[in-house]
Order: C-alpha cells, then sequence, then structure tokens
C-alpha cells in the first residue's frame, strides 16, 4: 500500500501536482528533452544571425590584430570574461599570441603589461560595464586600439572602439532573458571567426599548429611523420624481372605488399597479394612470369618527412593498406596503414 502511494505521489508530481505544500512543478522527460532543444535552437539562431552582420568592421578588426607588433590583450568581465580567456587561447593556439587581463586587476597594477604597440579586444554584452571604464580610459590615454565584441553597438564601449563587432543575441536561451546564454555563445563564435580570419591571413598551416602542440594526443597526431612509423631496414623489394615464386614469402613477411625497383632503386611499381592472387586465377604458370607482368605500376608513395595523417589519408582515399616511402626518387622504407594508426596518426 505504501509503496503504490508512494509511486502514485511521484507520477503526480511529475505530471505537475503539488508535492506537500509547495507549489513546485517538475517536467517530465519530454518536457526536459523540447527544454533542452528549445535553448539549442535559440543559440543556434544566434550565431547563424552574426553572418550577416559581418562587414567593413570585421575586416578592420583584422587589420588591426594583424598589424599588431605588441600583445593582443583580451578583457571582459563575469561570463563576458569567460568568453574572453578563451578567446585569448584560441588566437594564441592559431598563430595569433594573447594574453587574459581581468579589468579589474588591471586597475590594480596588470595594465603594466599593456604597451603602445599592443591592441585590445573587450568583450562586454551591454558595452556598458563599469568595471570596464579605467580599462577604455587606459586605453585612449595610450592609444592602444581597442576592438570590441559588443552586444550593443550603441554602447559607451562601441562607440570608443576601433572596430565594433556586433554580437548581439535577440533573446538569450534563459527563459527570463536574463542569464547570458545565447549572447555568450555568439560572442565566442565571433571570437572563433575572428581567430579563423586571422590564421588564414597569417598563413598558418597545419605544420605551424604541430609546432606550438607538442603535447597530448593531438600534438603526437600532428607531429608524427612517416619516418617515425616506416619500416626502413631489412624490407623486402624486388626487381620488375623477379618471378612469381620468388614474391609469395616477401609478401607474407611485409603484410601484402613489396615495393618493385629499378637499379637505381627508383620504385617502378608494387605487387600487392591481391594482384598474384588475381593473376593466379587467370595464368596457370604464373610461377615462373615475373612481376612486371602483373605489378600495379605508377604506384602511390610517401615522403619520410610527410604528416602520418597524410599517409593515412592517401592510403584510405586510395584502398591501399601501405605505401612505399620515397625521398630523391629513390626507395627508403614502406609504411603501412596499420602501423600509423597504433602510432595515433589520427
Amino acid at each position: 500500500m505504501r509503496a503504490a502511494a508512494e509511486t502514485a505521489s511521484r507520477a503526480g508530481y511529475e505530471a505537475g501536482a503539488p508535492r506537500g505544500e509547495a507549489d513546485v512543478t517538475v517536467p517530465t522527460d519530454r518536457g526536459i528533452v523540447e527544454e533542452g532543444r528549445r535553448v539549442l535552437r535559440l543559440e543556434a539562431e544566434a550565431v547563424a544571425a552574426l553572418a550577416d552582420r559581418l562587414g567593413r568592421d570585421f575586416a578592420r578588426a583584422v587589420d588591426l590584430v594583424f598589424a599588431c607588433r605588441g600583445r593582443v590583450v583580451v578583457s571582459g568581465i563575469g561570463k563576458s570574461g569567460l568568453v574572453a580567456r578563451k578567446v585569448a587561447a584560441t588566437l594564441t593556439s592559431t598563430g595569433t599570441p594573447a594574453v587574459f587581463l581581468h579589468p579589474v586587476e588591471g586597475l590594480h597594477g596588470d595594465l603594466g603589461i599593456v604597451g603602445g604597440h599592443d591592441v585590445m579586444i573587450v568583450l562586454s554584452k551591454s558595452g556598458a560595464t563599469r568595471e570596464l571604464e579605467g580599462l577604455l580610459a587606459f586605453a585612449a590615454t595610450h592609444e592602444v586600439p581597442v576592438v570590441a565584441l559588443a552586444g550593443r553597438t550603441d554602447s559607451p564601449l562601441a562607440r570608443r572602439a576601433a572596430a565594433v563587432l556586433d554580437c548581439g543575441a535577440a533573446t538569450e536561451a534563459c527563459p527570463h532573458d536574463l542569464a547570458p546564454t545565447s549572447s555568450t555563445t555568439a560572442a565566442l563564435a565571433m571570437g572563433d571567426a575572428l581567430a579563423v580570419a586571422l590564421l588564414k591571413r597569417r598563413g598558418f598551416d597545419s605544420g605551424d599548429f604541430a609546432r606550438i602542440h607538442p603535447g597530448g594526443s593531438l600534438g603526437r597526431r600532428l607531429n608524427l611523420r612517416v619516418r617515425d612509423v616506416m619500416e626502413a631496414e631489412e624490407y623486402p623489394a624486388v626487381p620488375p624481372d623477379c618471378p612469381a615464386r620468388d614474391i609469395i614469402a616477401p609478401l607474407a613477411r611485409m603484410r601484402g605488399t613489396v615495393p618493385v625497383i629499378d637499379g637505381d632503386r627508383a620504385v617502378v611499381g608494387v605487387v600487392t597479394a591481391g594482384d598474384l592472387t588475381r593473376f593466379m586465377e587467370s595464368n596457370e604458370d604464373f610461377l615462373d612470369a615475373p612481376v612486371a607482368d602483373f605489378m600495379s605500376r605508377s604506384p602511390k608513395t610517401a615522403s619520410s618527412e610527410e604528416p602520418g595523417a597524410a599517409a593515412v589519408h592517401r592510403m584510405e582515399e586510395h584502398g591501399i593498406m601501405a605505401l612505399p616511402v620515397v625521398d630523391a626518387a629513390r626507395l627508403v622504407g614502406i609504411v603501412h596503414l596499420h602501423d600509423l594508426l597504433r602510432a595515433g596518426a589520427v
């Protein structure tokens, strides 16, 4: 009886009936899922709306930061400050060194990091946050240009900025339209847009990215080279006139792929287990046939210095399991897909 009563009480509570004296409504699972969807849609709409607002000020912001000979100082307070930290981190990791400066700590000595060759990026939903006033006054006095990521383009922050990026959101995802939700997502996306545009402007490529990301799985993936994984010693390679009977054992040892080379060790083909099998099916006297009769000509190759991820992509694109490794037109090794995957190339 007691269990049944508790079950009935819980069912009524979840349906919205009062529990005890408190008039508390707890949404059902379906209502919770719908609320999550509502939030995601609102925030996605806020980000999508930014694209139509980009114009000359965005290009001006990129120019200012690109030309900066000092530091890029990113600042904001509250939730905008948290977004500012992420913007600074993204800029730094994509080739634009940046630091975060808390506006209040700045007024108590940390403004010493800001110099005349710097650029400030300041984030604020209202653009009228009192704690930013001292920071902006300092920037004006020292002729430090300010890029504003602001929720209002008519705000004091926007009026004092050299470039204004409109990050306003029509509606916060918060049901009371109070907690920064859509607006912070929009500001974060605008910061990413700025960082990526600068990345393109600098010509910052995957090699640059690898240089400053040496740690963790990302660092391993970016820094892994074919030379780190390839078999460079005691791997078989045969001439074009090698008889089929002599390729069977090397194919087994090399997991189904053997390079074919000329007298200068230039790769003129490869023999795979599939090549041999297909030749056997149509030729009874295959054992004495030279590998030149069934090898794959003009094979895909790799360089020892190229990223392992690039070699993996080439193998997947062409449906092959191994690549001869060639430097200065000479065979120097062979690299296998499984070895690259095991080493964390992707």
